[in-house]
């Protein structure tokens, strides 16, 4: 049974923005810790941002750093990551997952996760 869904990939142009969203529809993760994560063709899947439970605290990957932005909206009980000035290094499908914990830190990882949206960047 899935979760968490993700929204809001597609095709963009080097240097554009997307917005995409993770939608917790049945409130499961209300008080927990959510993390964008992604997977390019032949890669690991490698951590992008994260966001406590109440959008308190946020951490990024370096390669995310200035550019993307994590948020939550706990009224609508959804998390965003908002992705600017974009690369074709970004180009992956992006995955939201929820950890146990309400705070990220670097020595856990996520237990639940989504089903992923593609982001496709070209140059």
């Amino acid at each position: 049974q899935v979760r968490l869904e993700e929204s809001g990939g597609g095709l963009v142009q080097a240097g554009e923005s997307l917005r995409l969203s993770c939608a917790d529809s049945k409130r499961t993760f209300s008080n927990n810790a959510v993390g964008w994560f992604r997977q390019a063709p032949g890669k690991e899947r490698e951590f992008v941002a994260a966001i406590s439970w109440n959008g308190g605290s946020t951490s990024y990957a370096d390669s995310a750093k200035g550019r993307f932005t994590i948020s939550r909206d706990r009224d609508r009980n959804t998390v965003y990551l908002q992705m600017n000035s974009l690369k074709p290094e970004d180009t992956a499908v992006y995955y939201c997952a929820a950890f146990r914990r309400p705070y990220y830190s670097r020595d856990i990882g996520p237990n639940y996760w989504g089903q992923g949206t593609q982001v496709t960047v070209s140059s």
